[in-house]
């Protein structure tokens, strides 16, 4: 009898993305740090726009990313895992965080977050600390900046 061997590599996950160039520019990030990218759907955008096409050049891998069609399909399959939801609505900071190989982090729409309903399921909640008066980041360098910390933590 085999077993699977469980996917340890760290995973970003995106909520219905709306912005192509952050998301290739997110799984251009993936791609060269060896995570795994899912992406819950519907996408606000296509992956043959041309902005989309300019960024991501030739790092696309879809056998590499997972999609969603909800995010109800996305935390059934969470169940085993957490889900660390990424948010300005946080009150923990990510240095604050004991990250495990197998956490998947979760980032909302660059237009509007996630819905209270998502940020009941998620097992934590974090923020980016930032300067007084400042709304956030942009989602791709948001990525980069929790990306490697939990790389960091976790020795991936």
């Amino acid at each position: 009898m085999t077993h699977d061997k469980p996917n340890l590599s760290p995973k970003i996950a995106l909520y219905e993305p709306d912005i192509p160039q952050n998301t290739a520019s997110i799984i251009r990030t993936c791609s060269c740090l060896g995570a795994q990218l899912e992406i819950i759907e519907p996408c606000g955008f296509l992956f043959s726009d041309k902005r989309f096409k300019r960024v991501v050049m030739d790092y696309m891998e879809e056998d590499k990313i997972k999609f969603y069609k909800s995010s109800d399909e996305f935390f059934k399959d969470k169940q085993e895992q957490r889900v660390i939801l990424i948010t300005t609505k946080a009150i923990k900071s990510y240095t604050e965080f004991n990250f495990k190989t197998n956490d998947t982090l979760l980032f909302g729409r660059e237009s509007a977050g996630v819905p209270s309903k998502v940020h009941k399921m998620a097992n934590e909640k974090l923020k980016i600390p930032m300067t007084i008066n400042k709304r956030s980041l942009n989602l791709a360098t948001s990525v980069g900046i929790l990306l490697a910390e939990q790389i960091r933590q976790t020795k991936n």
